[in-house]
């Protein structure tokens, strides 16, 4: 692999980052306020975007994006990542971003239509419905909604939450058992267009039609994955931008930041250790993340299946002690909203939990590797 930064977007990136710096970044002490109160300056901001031909970087030329690979994507969302705002103001926000793509690759001409035009244009958003309340978000096959055909309509029943972006939304993408009796668990269940004007949402006898079935019945695990692989590529280059963003704002305070008259925190040992460690940490993520990327526009996610297990918990794990390490060198500055530090940190701890807690990540990679060698993938009786 060529880690060079791609032609297209080479050029890119530092009109991009000034213009992060200089209109994005200046809203970011306005995100505690009522999302309706920030709306009409961020879509002023979209708008900008737009006429500069950055509009959703990862789509096709066909449904009005830019048609960037996997790999020159990524670059541009590390820079996204550098504010909380960043992926919305250039419409390649989560959980839009996955629902546009599974859209362009298994909706029907009529879905597409409806539902991914108007998306695509940025004029509605969306949201997905996985994650049940009562069952382990660790294990996705094992769910108690339940959609059943009945005539030419599916009737859903369940109960979803974390639904993320569901307020707002005008449609749900929802994961529901279709197929219980199928042998294979990842056979059961299927993706249902859900309007959320639709009478019961919440999905309490939820009734639309037959021809929303998102792709074949049955393959909702497959489409899924076909969704998380490049998905997570997203989220690691932006929390690579946020790490980046971050590692910044430390060394800033490090060098300025005074313990007494003539001395800076910066000549710390300890504020030294973080800085250094951070860096060694960043860029190795970053390497690790473009390869993935690169091995999946190659290859394919399911050839890539390893690499992406691997990105999803080391990058995770690198925000994590980046964001407290930038905290600490703030002192209690670091956990007011002066800095985005503090909202990075309430807000992407999520980090290692949703798309699959680290722990499963790291077992599943250890499973295929060890399988190399002989180990049996299940325990064999004793």
């Amino acid at each position: 692999m060529d880690f060079t930064v791609p032609p297209r977007v080479a050029q890119l990136l530092p009109e991009i980052r000034r213009f992060v710096e200089e209109r994005i970044q200046p809203l970011e002490q306005r995100i505690s306020e009522e999302w309706g109160a920030l709306a009409p300056e961020l879509e002023e901001v979209r708008a900008e975007v737009r006429r500069r031909g950055w509009w959703a970087p990862f789509l096709s030329r066909d449904h009005g994006g830019m048609g960037l690979t996997l790999a020159e994507f990524a670059f541009i969302s590390e820079e996204l990542g550098r504010t909380p705002l960043g992926h919305y103001s250039f419409h390649c926000q989560a959980p839009d971003v996955g629902n546009m793509e599974i859209l362009a690759e298994f909706g029907t001409e009529d879905q597409k239509r409806t539902w991914l035009a108007p998306l695509a244009a940025g004029k509605i958003r969306s949201c997905f419905s996985m994650t049940e309340p009562a069952r382990a978000g660790s294990n996705p096959a094992w769910m108690d909604a339940t959609a059943r055909l009945e005539g030419d309509q599916w009737v859903i029943d369940g109960r979803k939450w974390f639904t993320t972006a569901a307020d707002g939304a005008r449609l749900a993408i929802v994961m529901a058992v279709t197929d219980p009796q199928q042998p294979s668990v990842y056979a059961r269940a299927s993706q249902i267009l859900v309007p959320t004007d639709t009478a019961g949402f919440a999905y309490r006898n939820v009734r639309v039609p037959a021809s929303n079935l998102l792709g074949e019945r049955g393959a909702g695990f497959a489409i899924a994955q076909a969704r998380l692989g490049p998905g997570r590529i997203h989220h690691c280059m932006r929390w690579i931008g946020i790490c980046q963003r971050a590692f910044d704002l430390m060394c800033d305070r490090a060098a300025r930041r005074e313990l007494s008259p003539g001395k800076p925190l910066g000549l710390q040992g300890t504020v030294q250790g973080w800085v250094a460690q951070s860096r060694a940490e960043i860029d190795a993520a970053r390497l690790l993340v473009l390869h993935a990327a690169w091995r999946i526009d190659q290859e394919g996610p399911f050839a890539a299946r390893d690499d992406i297990s691997a990105i999803k918990f080391l990058v995770a794990q690198t925000l994590d002690r980046v964001l407290d390490r930038a905290i600490q060198t703030h002192g209690a500055l670091g956990l007011t909203d002066a800095t985005p530090l503090a909202w990075w940190y309430r807000h992407e701890r999520a980090a290692r939990i949703y798309d699959g807690p680290d722990e499963v990540h790291q077992a599943s990679l250890a499973r295929r590797l060890l399988a190399a060698h002989g180990l049996p993938r299940k325990r064999t009786s004793e």
